[in-house]
């Protein structure tokens, strides 16, 4: 995202947020992105998938691909457990699943708490943001979801 994008319509006073865990840090995604949260369901591999790509389920009869969220940031991941969700997004039609580790709130941020995360290597997991905010002394991380959906090219890698 270019540091003249917008974080969000300019005319919305407050962004509400789906916050969740992935390990011990504080995620949120756009609220309007997320389809529905699934309980975890175990995947299925893919052969010649980037190591992010956890697999695909079935959900209703739709094939999903699922990222583990912790690996495609660079974060360390833990085995998937029966605790962990699966956060269903879609973004201009693309739709896939976020396995994290726990839904934690939904929140409504006035826009002028945004602030612009720095930007301190193009590699690393701050290329995943769209901002940062403080809610209740606590840092949230806000996804930009088209960076953390792969490319066709990281795919087929």
């Amino acid at each position: 995202m270019s540091p003249d994008t917008p974080l969000q319509d300019p005319s919305a006073s407050e962004l509400e947020l789906l916050s969740f865990y992935v390990g011990d840090h504080e995620y949120s995604v756009d609220i309007m992105s997320v389809r529905e949260i699934s309980g975890w369901t175990r995947t299925t591999s893919l052969p010649h998938s980037p190591p992010f790509v956890r697999g695909v389920i079935n959900l209703r009869g739709t094939v999903l691909p699922v990222l583990d969220l912790a690996l495609r940031l660079g974060l360390e991941a833990n085995e998937p457990h029966e605790r962990n969700v699966v956060v269903v997004v879609d973004l201009d039609g693309r739709t896939l699943g976020l396995r994290v580790d726990a839904v934690s709130d939904i929140l409504s941020i006035p826009a002028s708490a945004m602030q612009q995360p720095p930007e301190i290597s193009a590699d690393s997991a701050g290329s995943f943001l769209r901002a940062l905010t403080i809610v209740d002394e606590r840092m949230v991380r806000i996804l930009d979801l088209e960076a953390v959906m792969p490319s066709n090219d990281e795919v087929a890698a």
